[in-house]
């Protein structure tokens, strides 16, 4: 589909004063309105637009992006969110991309399907970012950042007795097994460098052994508060590079280390357990905060890996999670 249908909407952009960031040395709300160490003109070659005057990859044009934006993998996942809509504005899909956006209980609200793993990921956030705070007109940044708070929702394995199937867990902090953050300045900024060391030195990978280098990245503290409240297992989640060898699922293949999933079970910081594995959460919480938006990975667990139990039947309940999100976002 190359181009949107755009319903009779003319809702004029928000734009949102980056607050101050906090003194400790994770930050949450980065002040990008200074410009100083970013570019603030875009080449064709960089910031790729379409010729309806949408983004390259999403085919979103930017008066169609709503503030609130719901992340899900799977495209089918898409209309299941928006089957929850009161109206709907906008509708487009291209490849694994689709979009809606539309009103949901007097909230303007775009869901996106991102596809599997963190490097599509890379391409929905800076996407949405540029349509976001980049005029395709002048191809230059604006000049006062405009934050969204983003809500991935998704599946995932848990990986404690106390995450059994069914259960709904919030990512406080994710560790990134896929390295994408490593290639953005600013990544320690936005990163808790202290449970990255605890980590690493946990797992005593060596040489070119798996990941050395993880990252965590948390989710913005706020969005955490509003949107998990009382009812979600918080933790750590780590989002991994693929579905086997990397979550440690051996088939014909031998594992690099094969107490990597007892390594990971044990590892505690801060009071913080890793709850879940995953394939999106960090590159959702890492980008977002060097950009200057809120995010948050919630997850459904449909496997659970201590136990060795499955279910594939998920997606009639995952439809609760959808609906909270929704009515807290």
């Amino acid at each position: 589909m190359s181009g949107g249908k755009l319903y009779d909407f003319n809702l004029a952009a928000i734009y949102l004063t980056s607050e101050t960031s906090p003194s400790h040395k994770i930050s949450h709300t980065p002040n990008l309105n200074t410009h100083t160490d970013m570019k603030t003109h875009f080449p064709p070659s960089e910031l790729i637009i379409n010729a309806d005057g949408s983004i390259f990859h999403l085919h979103v044009v930017p008066e169609a992006l709503a503030d609130k934006v719901i992340l899900v993998g799977d495209p089918g996942r898409v209309e299941t969110v928006a089957a929850h809509f009161d109206t709907r504005e906008y509708e487009v899909e291209n490849r694994e991309f689709c979009t809606v956006t539309g009103t949901y209980a007097g909230k303007r609200v775009t869901v996106v399907s991102t596809g599997i793993g963190c490097d599509n990921i890379d391409i929905v956030l800076n996407e949405l970012d540029a349509l976001a705070n980049i005029d395709f007109q002048t191809r230059e940044v604006k000049p006062a950042l405009r934050s969204l708070d983003i809500v991935r929702i998704g599946t995932c394995g848990g990986l404690q007795e106390f995450t059994p199937e069914g259960t709904f867990i919030a990512s406080v902090k994710s560790v990134g097994f896929d390295g994408l953050l490593n290639f953005y300045a600013g990544r320690d900024r936005v990163c808790d460098l202290a449970c990255e060391t605890a980590f690493t030195e946990a797992m005593q990978w060596t040489g070119n052994q798996c990941i050395p280098h993880p990252y965590v990245a948390p989710a913005s503290p706020e969005l955490l508060e509003r949107i998990a409240q009382d009812d979600m297992v918080r933790g750590i989640t780590v989002a991994c590079g693929g579905f086997f060898g990397p979550q440690g699922r051996e088939l014909r293949i031998p594992l690099a280390d094969p107490h990597q999933n007892e390594k990971i079970q044990a590892f505690a910081h801060n009071g913080l357990r890793i709850t879940n594995f995953e394939m999106e959460s960090s590159a959702v919480a890492g980008l977002s905060a060097l950009m200057g938006h809120k995010a948050l990975t919630v997850c459904m667990v449909i496997a659970n890996r201590v136990a060795g139990r499955a279910n594939t039947d998920y997606k009639g309940s995952i439809d609760r999670l959808i609906c909270t999100v929704l009515d807290r976002i």
